[in-house]
């Protein structure tokens, strides 16, 4: 338990005592830093009569209290610790005292470093488990002065106590977040004209509020008025002065506080008085100089300058303005402007601004979103009515970044918000995009961060979900995203911030800062109370079921004790015995619960147990089979949609409501233009109604709508389609017809005419219709048709009318479009008629109930029916300042009741009333005219309220404060005194008056009213409806068998260590209420193997076990005893959900032991760099510099000599092993293991098979992903397409396409891999291989595609420079040149004879010609040249000589090209050497 405690124990007296001495037991304080539970320590100090004091020290030597033993008598209880060490409660038992008070006893609490104080250590002692320890007690005396040393120490310690106190309060706003509160609130003042006054207030909050003045509720601009206001804030101190006070500034003034917990307000009132002599001025006599200006004034208000329908798209700021005219201008008078969207009105925020500039109202939205969608209004004030007007603005979303993803959702709400959870709910979006929602995930954000974290991992379908895991005190706020098979949607707008906090804490809040704490625990005297166990819950029900989850709800035991009620949850599977504990981990403390995992079109029942400390209470009774699956259908499909031509730009749809729906939340509209398929919203935020007018719409465009209804849990079918309409202005209802007048009357008929409208709206006039009405003095009936069937012509006889009766008459006009508004009524004509003799004047006129708008008359027939009776009664009805012609009827139809309340008055106005009775003849004279009454509530007169009391008697009460001697309460029904007393019994005690229902039935409906006698009319009435008296009947059940209600059911959650926490808790309970903890309808108790808590301020019950074993399969309850009212839950853990949640514990608990040594905190895997290289890495934790790591391959430790060891690297905690480029020799199994004396723990990767593959494709997708897009090049001998990767490997499969189709290999299509080049040849390439051609490189999964176009410029271009590149290679094949034959150099003697002879290529043959020295050689007798067959040319120099020495060459030549075979020859003459 936190927070402060009382405490109560009974401490045993003293055999030396004087029974005639007060003895005094006082508790030091202190905090230790370094104490701990094993210092167990504790001490006393007493008085006796010789004010000797008795005091233990500890190792410190603090003087400290030593509380007594604990009683024989008392329960035993023990602390509740949490996974810090941190206590988080404790239960203990009471002792008594003979004592007044037992002060300084204080709760330490626990920050980064443990402080607990000495008082705290010793209470604890006394009630942990190891109480059989042996205690060292020293005893002292101390003097007078020591103890006023010590005390001054304790002061100076309080002083550091509070700094320290105050300083975490800032370092923790959000725990101290509250609403404001006026400390000081403003007092009304009077003062003299021409005088200064000061209005003053202190106010306190957290945030720190911001302060607004306003008068008559219009807010108060000191900037613009300086010279007549001056407002000024210094810390928590608001003052408003006004200077130079006139009359005009008598008003109420309300002093308003604001932060983000809320808005409260206070109101002064300022009378500002003129200082005259003589008589005080009457109504009537000239007012004074100052009097109040508006004051008799009837304001008219004309709206201008109006906005239109807007649109506006997400993100964007729309400004909405109109300009508003009051006439007359008075000074300083101004009307109250209020914004409203969807008749909602609208406060400032961060989305929404207003501006009033005094002739200007200006609504400014910041950051559209599409929750600003609606219909706007523009309301304007005045003391003498309103004036108002609306127009729809739209909300475009924003663009989607992806194709085909939904938009955002919308409206996202907080709602049941709680410690640790809270139920988020959203409105679906109109548009799904390319494929169905197929959910939706939840972010939230903690308030004064920007880190967003995801709430489910699995997309919820149900626009409803419970967030947990919220830390207390923090605020938050949430959106949510929507999931189709496209993607992920934006974000919708945040949520409105919401506090994770107990709701009783947040009344608390809201209801003011508690006194602060002074550092003390009263101890007080009780009676020790011993645990009950708690009875069986009732009404166990599934409250909200889905295919994710069920929702159980129940009643709380009435027999629960005084500690407060946990639940266990127990469900069975139809078909079976077998209760299974759901929440096995711990049980909850809310009479709700939520159960996830259950099998979908499975049955289950459920059933809860309670518990507490005494035990696990009896099951409740089963809630019966319950089917797993959707409770909440989606809508029926809206009925057919009817589109009605409206403007140039909008369509009016109307459609048939959803005939099986619940939980409606709205209707989308969309549109499509007649030949697309393509259907655009209308409205981005659902609607309820079932008429929606479309805008933004094509002019001239012919368009079909339908509907889709939703609700939580999704969209309905569309409808069917609407028939197609053109958008284009409608036809309009035509003008009025005019000058209707009677040509002929008889005693019972008159012949009417008129003239025909001057505007026939666009179509053909098809008839009228004649109205008429009678006409009774002043007082005009009700308009009635006279015609069903519309005349065509201009006249009608109105036939069937009584004579002397006056009538009025009136004609509308109609066209297809429709009937068109009357045409002026005529004036009264008379149906001449014998007359009959009418009623008198009714009697008796009298008030009751008057109130600041309404009044009820009542009065007595009158003495003379005339010739018939009187069937019914006329009520008038004028302000008591009007003339004659101010009298108004009440009401329109005969009131044949004796009494009648008129609403509608205006507060501080004076009226007169006067009644006309009725009979067959007509409506006879008026009677005496009643009042004048003011139409005030007067000040002390109650309304009569009903009470339901414990014992469920239904009672009507009404108080009177001014009885006078004589005065008695006299009770009516239906304004007649009640005489029959078996339905009600009176009783009257003082100024008291109680009608109680002896046996409520429907035969008690009716008015009941109480009038007390000898007062000034104090009297009020109560209206019994059927409905309302349902409502008092299950009141008063709930009265008579109370139960206790649950926030949550029992819940079960894993903690660290495989602790296991069952937990619920209860909405409110009383400081009486008794748990009981049972475990299989057994009793269990707080020990080693069980810890319970159950913390009453907050409502929350908890029991803690440290770890599961077999023989806890079973039932987990909690019964709950508060009085008469009881309430239990259960949680059932069987059968494999139980062995599952076991295997947890045990799994967390070995987790917790492997992370106390060297751990891996992320297992061996693998990666997969840019460069295509595979790396297998780890990362580990808690690591030493002694912790050895070894690697090992097959089994096979890889030494540091290796050369596998090169590969391996450790950095910054993360191992990692650079296998470089894979391949089949690689494959093992590879191994870590991390050793040192705290333990161990290893790592293995499979590299073989699915591991093996999964590295393969890993390596594929970074191949695949690396290629480039695809590039042409031309050849000699065709074209080639190819794409450049990082790395290629062999394994890695490559497909190509042309158009879309495979391409197999052929002598003129080939392909295949250079290096990490990747290419396609063709083959002398002809006009059938232009198309598109794709390149498929498998990723290990679908595969990347490349893909170039080859056609057109790129076409034509890639062939021109195939044709160019194939006639060079031609032309390089067949010019003519010399292959071969001649020598480079040829030395030869004198005298012998030369014979060289070269081959020559050419296609054609080649021209030939030898040449020397540059000069062509012509064959003769000293050269003899040849040339055979086109490929062989000779040269023959018979008997050479010194001249023949020099420079040959052999000469070819065709049309592609020239070449020359060049030698020398050199002739030497042997005897010359």
């Amino acid at each position: 338990m936190s927070g402060s405690l009382q405490v109560t124990q009974k401490l045993q007296h003293q055999q030396h005592q004087h029974h005639h001495h007060q003895h005094h037991y006082e508790s030091s304080c202190h905090l230790s830093t370094k104490s701990s539970v094993k210092q167990q320590s504790f001490s006393t100090y007493k008085t006796t009569s010789r004010r000797q004091k008795t005091t233990v020290e500890t190792e410190k030597g603090h003087a400290v209290l030593k509380l007594s033993p604990l009683p024989t008598r008392a329960k035993r209880t023990y602390l509740a610790m949490d996974t810090d060490k941190e206590v988080i409660g404790y239960v203990i038992p009471v002792f008594r005292a003979n004592h007044e008070v037992v002060r300084g006893l204080m709760e330490a609490r626990e920050e980064e470093v443990t402080e607990e104080g000495i008082n705290y250590v010793a209470m604890r002692n006394l009630f942990v488990r190891e109480a059989s320890e042996v205690v060292d007690v020293k005893v002292e005396k101390r003097t007078r002065t020591t103890f006023i040393r010590q005390f001054a120490g304790h002061l100076e310690f309080n002083k550091t106590l509070e700094e320290w106190t105050e300083f975490r309060k800032k370092m923790n706003p959000d725990n101290l977040t509250h609403l404001p509160e006026f400390i000081i609130k403003p007092r009304g003042q009077t003062v003299w004209e021409g005088k200064t006054v000061k209005l003053h207030c202190t106010v306190a909050g957290w945030p720190r509020p911001r302060m607004a003045w306003y008068k008559n509720n219009v807010l108060i601009d000191a900037k613009a008025h300086p010279d007549k206001y001056t407002v000024e804030s210094t810390f928590n101190m608001h003052s408003l002065e006004i200077k130079n006070c006139d009359f005009i500034d008598t008003a109420q003034y309300h002093a308003s506080a604001l932060n983000v917990k809320g808005e409260v307000s206070s109101v002064a009132t300022i009378v500002v008085k003129r200082f005259q002599e003589g008589e005080e001025a009457g109504p009537l006599d000239p007012k004074p100089h100052g009097f109040c200006a508006e004051h008799g004034v009837t304001f008219k208000t004309a709206i201008i300058d109006k906005f239109e329908v807007a649109f506006g798209n997400e993100g964007e700021t729309m400004s909405l303005g109109c300009t508003v005219i009051v006439f007359p201008t008075v000074k300083k008078y101004q009307p109250e402007v209020v914004w409203s969207r969807n008749s909602v009105p609208l406060k400032p925020s961060k989305w929404v601004r207003t501006h009033w500039s005094g002739d200007r109202a200006t609504l400014t939205l910041t950051h559209l979103n599409k929750e600003d969608e609606g219909l706007y209004t523009l309301r304007v004030n005045t003391k003498s009515g309103f004036d108002s007007y609306s127009a729809y603005v739209f909300v475009r979303d924003f663009e989607v970044e992806v194709e085909g993803v939904p938009v955002a959702p919308l409206d996202v709400r907080c709602h049941d918000a709680n410690k640790d959870y809270v139920v988020v709910t959203w409105k679906q979006p109109a548009v799904e995009g390319s494929s169905s929602i197929l959910g939706y995930y939840i972010d939230r954000c903690e308030v004064g961060t920007h880190h967003w974290a995801q709430c489910n991992d699995v997309p919820v379908k149900y626009a409803r979900f419970p967030v947990t895991g919220l830390v207390e005190g923090r605020s938050y706020t949430f959106r949510v995203r929507a999931l189709n098979q496209a993607g992920v949607s934006r974000p919708s707008r945040v949520s409105e911030a919401v506090v994770a906090m107990d709701p009783t804490d947040r009344a608390r809040l809201r209801a003011g800062p508690s006194a602060p704490w002074t550092g003390m625990i009263k101890f007080t005297e009780e009676d020790p109370t011993g645990g009950i166990v708690p009875g069986e819950p009732s009404d166990v029900a599934v409250t909200e079921a889905t295919k994710s989850y069920v929702v159980l709800a129940w009643k709380p035991p009435v027999q629960r004790g005084h500690e407060g009620v946990m639940y266990y949850i127990e469900k069975c599977i139809s078909g079976t015995d077998t209760w299974q504990r759901v929440n096995t981990g711990m049980p909850v403390k809310s009479p709700r619960f939520a159960l996830f995992d259950l099998e979908e079109s499975k049955s289950y029942s459920f059933r809860v147990r309670c518990c507490n400390s005494a035990g696990v209470g009896e099951a409740s009774v089963s809630t019966g089979e319950i089917m797993v699956g959707d409770k909440l259908d989606l809508p029926s499909v809206p009925g057919n949609p009817v589109a009605i031509r409206n403007t140039g730009t909008s369509v009016v749809v109307l459609w048939g409501a959803s005939k099986e729906v619940k939980h409606l939340v709205g209707y989308y509209i969309e549109y499509s233009v007649v030949g697309t398929e393509e259907w655009m919203p209308c409205n981005n935020k659902p609607v309820k109604q079932t008429r929606f007018v479309c805008h933004g719409l094509t002019s001239g465009s012919n368009c079909v709508f339908r509907v889709k209804a939703v609700n939580a849990a999704g969209y309905s079918h569309s409808s069917s389609n609407s028939d197609a309409v053109v958008v284009q202005a409608a036809i309009s209802v035509p003008g009025k017809a005019t000058g209707v007048t009677m040509l002929e009357a008889v005693k019972d008929y008159m012949m009417l005419a008129w003239t025909q409208p001057a505007s026939n709206g666009g179509a053909d006039i098809r008839g009228y219709f004649v109205d008429y009405r009678t006409v009774k003095g002043d007082v005009v009936g009700k308009w009635h048709e006279l015609n069903l069937k519309a005349v065509t012509a201009t006249s009608y006889k109105a036939e069937n009318l009584k004579e002397n009766v006056f009538y009025q008459f009136q004609v509308h006009t109609m066209n297809m479009a429709g009937v068109s508004k009357a045409s002026l009524a005529t004036s009264a004509l008379e149906c001449k008629e014998w007359t009959l003799t009418v009623a008198g004047p009714p009697v008796g006129l009298h008030g009751l109930e008057v109130r600041d708008t309404s009044a009820v008359v009542l009065w007595e027939p009158p003495a003379f029916d005339g010739r018939t009776p009187v069937n019914g009664y006329y009520l008038d009805v004028k302000e008591a300042s009007a003339g004659e012609q101010g009298w108004k009827a009440a009401h329109e139809k005969v009131n044949k009741m004796k009494y009648m309340k008129v609403t509608g008055l205006k507060s501080g106005t004076s009226y007169v009333f006067r009644v006309r009775a009725q009979n067959l003849a007509g409506v006879g004279k008026p009677s005496a005219v009643l009042g004048p009454i003011l139409a005030q509530t007067r000040p002390g007169n109650n309304e009569i309220y009903v009470d339901v009391d414990d014992d469920g008697v239904i009672s009507m009460i009404f108080e009177c404060s001014e009885m006078k001697e004589g005065s008695e309460f006299v009770w009516s029904k239906n304004y007649q005194t009640m005489t029959d007393t078996s339905r009600m019994t009176i009783v009257t005690e003082r100024g008291r008056s109680r009608a109680i229902f002896n046996s409520p039935s429907i035969e008690d409906l009716g008015i009941f009213s109480c009038v007390v006698t000898n007062t000034d009319g104090l009297s009020s009435s109560y209206t019994l409806t059927e409905e309302g008296l349902k409502r008092l009947l299950d009141i008063s059940y709930e009265h008579k068998f109370p139960v206790i209600p649950f926030k949550s059911e029992m819940a079960m959650e894993l903690l660290e260590k495989g602790r296991v926490r069952f937990w619920t808790q209860v909405e409110k309970c009383t400081a009486a209420c008794q748990v009981e903890y049972a475990f299989n309808d057994v009793l269990i108790t707080q020990g080693k193997k069980y810890t319970m808590n159950f913390n009453k301020s907050t409502g929350i019950i908890e029991m803690f076990m440290d770890s599961l074993e077999v023989i806890d399969e079973g039932t987990f309850t909690f019964n709950l005893v508060d009085g008469k009212a009881k309430g239990t839950t259960s949680m059932v853990l069987i059968g494999d959900e139980f062995r599952e949640l076991q295997k947890k514990s045990e799994f967390e608990r070995a987790e917790w032991v492997r992370k106390q040594g060297p751990h891996f905190v992320e297992y061996l895997g693998f990666t997969v760099t840019t460069e295509c290289n595979v790396l297998l890495k780890c990362t580990i934790g808690n690591v030493r510099p002694e912790t050895e790591i070894t690697w090992s391959k097959d089994n096979i430790e890889i030494a540091e000599d290796d050369d596998d060891a090169k590969k391996i690297e450790r950095k910054d905690g993360e191992l990692t092993f650079n296998i470089g480029k894979i391949s089949k020799a690689d494959t093992g199994i590879y191994q870590v293991v991390l050793r040192d004396d705290r333990g161990k723990d290893k790592s293995i990767f499979h590299l073989t098979d699915a591991g093996y593959q999964a590295v393969m494709n890993e390596l594929f997708r970074v191949i695949a992903n690396s290629s480039t897009e695809l590039k042409i090049i031309s050849t000699e001998h065709g074209i080639m397409l190819y794409s450049e990767v990082t790395y290629y490997n062999e394994e890695q499969r490559v497909g190509w396409m042309h158009k879309d189709t495979k391409m197999s290999a052929s002598e003129r299509v080939t392909s295949g891999v250079t290096g990490e080049q990747l290419w396609l040849k063709i083959n002398e390439p002809t006009e059938k291989d232009k198309g598109k051609y794709s390149m498929d490189i498998f990723d290990g999964k679908d595969g990347v595609k490349r893909t170039f176009d080859l056609t057109g410029k790129a076409w034509g271009e890639a062939f021109e420079e195939f044709q160019r590149l194939k006639a060079a290679a031609i032309a390089e094949r067949n010019r003519a040149r010399v292959v071969g034959g001649l020598p480079d150099v040829v030395a030869i003697q004198q005298g012998k004879s030369l014979n060289l002879t070269g081959n020559v290529w050419g296609e054609p043959a080649p021209e030939v010609s030898w040449t020397k020295n540059d000069k062509t050689l012509v064959s003769g007798e000293r050269y003899t040249l040849k040339y055979e067959h086109g490929k062989f040319a000779s040269i023959t120099i018979a008997s050479v000589t010194t001249t023949d020495s020099g420079k040959y060459a052999l000469l070819v030549k065709n049309k592609y090209g020239t070449e020359a075979g060049k030698f020398t020859v050199s002739v030497y003459n042997p005897e010359e050497e």
